[in-house]
């Protein structure tokens, strides 16, 4: 039996946060969110911190005018995003750690 490695634990992590997320547990949630991110090393205090003005808020996206094959279409690139950018964190957190 082999040792979990970085990318086993993130993805059981990730497996918790969806269960968490289906049965409404949002304090479940928010202890694997915290779990990922100390794996990740990105819970640690930002130290220079400089306050930026004069920027635009963001406009709020309205998706009530897609049709559920578009909404399906916009989760489904958002996950491969969001996948991405989780796989480009753990190659960063491993060449750091």
């Amino acid at each position: 039996m082999r040792l979990p490695d970085l990318n086993d634990l993130i993805q059981d992590l990730q497996l918790a946060k969806q269960m968490a997320i289906e049965d409404n547990n949002p304090n479940a949630l928010i202890m694997a969110t915290i779990g990922q991110a100390k794996l990740l090393g990105i819970d640690k205090p930002i130290k220079d911190v400089t306050l930026i003005r004069d920027v635009e808020p963001q406009q709020t996206l309205d998706y009530s005018m897609l049709s559920d094959d578009e909404l399906r279409q916009l989760i489904a690139i958002t996950e491969k995003v969001e996948k991405a950018v989780l796989d480009k964190r753990i190659e960063h957190a491993r060449n750091e750690y």
